[in-house]
């Protein structure tokens, strides 16, 4: 069956994105002083690596997306990918967690209320929990940022008959 999307949706943060180039930047010129300075050495690799380590996160988590179909649903981050079958969640709602408790834009992994989860985000959207029937892994929860939190939950549940 080809894959038609019932909701589609990209997401980015210019606030995220410049944080991530600036520190880019940073280490890159940091490198570049170090190596014109002394030449090579463990604080030149230092800054290398993470001049490397921003430019790819520069590079990945510039834009979310997420794609809802009448099978399943999938969110994106670069490279980084995850598919939820709609059958396997158990329900959905808002997220109400803290900000200071997610640690950040990108995809993070954190234990909430005895819950492994999964987090697609940005900081400055609303967040959608996804609860899964059975844990992928030691997942038992994905949660992702969107600007639409209330469309997603009442398109899933309708899917579902979670209502």
């Amino acid at each position: 069956m080809a894959y038609s999307p019932i909701f589609d949706e990209k997401i980015s943060s210019p606030r995220t994105e410049a944080l991530f180039v600036t520190l880019t930047l940073l280490f890159l010129a940091l490198f570049a002083w170090r190596m014109a300075a002394s030449g090579p050495g463990l604080l030149a690799a230092v800054f290398l690596g993470f001049f490397a380590f921003f430019l790819f996160y520069s590079l990945n988590y510039r834009l979310l997306t997420i794609r809802l179909s009448p099978e399943h649903l999938k969110l994106g981050f670069g490279i980084f990918t995850w598919t939820v079958p709609l059958d396997a969640i158990q329900d959905c709602c808002l997220d109400d967690v803290s900000l200071w408790r997610i640690g950040g834009a990108g995809i993070h992994f954190t234990s909430i209320g005895r819950r492994y989860r999964a987090m697609f985000n940005f900081l400055e959207y609303d967040r959608v929990v996804i609860r899964l029937k059975m844990k992928r892994g030691p997942v038992w929860d994905i949660v992702f940022s969107t600007r639409q939190p209330v469309k997603i939950i009442e398109m899933i549940r309708e899917i579902r008959n979670l209502a």
